[in-house]
């Protein structure tokens, strides 16, 4: 060996590895997911990142879907939830936590589609359906109604980030919007008469705007809606026969 080459270290000398965790997994995932894209989020390249093998990583998640909501599940942790305590009419809160929770899917566009399908159960997770809960009840919404409710308006939110994010993705996003605009204002009043009726109020309004509306839209719906179980009870109860006191004659 030549005096200028470094002397080989024993497994022994070198410095331990820190012991595997879930947190430490998740943690990791989440930095690599903002350096290098959820995509890259694999079990092969986060037990790289984490000197390991991946069946190592099996012990804590089972599969990728299980990582990316658990990803999902730790940046949940951001959403804004004190409107919920806060003051102002209920529908005005409910809307501004759940447009927290978009921008927190717009702030990290790889995730949003897969939020679509990941489904965290974590605390985080858990904080947030407790949230529009509590102000869906404050409402007067009942708790059949809420309890659907609350599944609708996370998905038209996590939706909504979604198709942003496939917008981001499209180089010819915008020239494919420009298109429609032009030929939903080109439509004839002999062929599409409603279109034209309705003209550029189809394209109106800023992306905020419409989506507020939508919020309103969805949480009145949920306030009005009866769910198939409380319309059955209401049919079973109008077939019932009248109550009258008094007990059957004898013949």
């Amino acid at each position: 060996m030549s005096e200028g080459s470094p002397t080989p270290r024993s497994r022994r000398e070198r410095p331990a590895k820190p012991a595997l965790t879930y947190e430490g997994i998740v943690d990791t995932a989440v930095r690599l997911m903002k350096s290098e894209g959820l995509q890259r989020v694999t079990m092969r390249r986060l037990a790289q990142e984490l000197d390991t093998g991946p069946a190592s990583l099996y012990v804590y998640v089972a599969n990728t879907a299980e990582l990316h909501a658990a990803i999902l599940e730790d940046l949940l942790g951001a959403v804004d939830r004190t409107p919920v305590d806060g003051e102002g009419e209920w529908t005005d809160r409910l809307i501004a936590v759940l447009g927290s929770y978009t921008q927190v899917l717009f702030e990290h566009p790889s995730l949003a589609h897969s939020a679509l399908v990941a489904r965290p159960s974590g605390p985080n997770y858990l904080a947030l359906v407790e949230a529009i809960l509590a102000l869906l009840h404050e409402g007067g919404v009942p708790d059949a109604q809420a309890a659907w409710g609350v599944d609708v308006l996370l998905q038209v939110a996590t939706a909504t980030a979604a198709e942003q994010s496939a917008r981001d993705r499209n180089s010819a996003a915008e020239d494919e919007v420009r298109s429609l605009i032009t030929a939903l204002r080109r439509a004839s009043p002999e062929t599409h008469p409603r279109i034209a009726a309705v003209g550029d109020a189809l394209v109106s309004g800023t992306p905020q705007e419409r989506l507020t509306w939508i919020f309103r839209s969805v949480i009145q719906g949920t306030l009005t809606t009866p769910t198939p179980a409380d319309t059955n009870r209401a049919d079973d109860s109008l077939r019932e026969p009248p109550d009258t006191g008094s007990a059957p004659s004898r013949k």
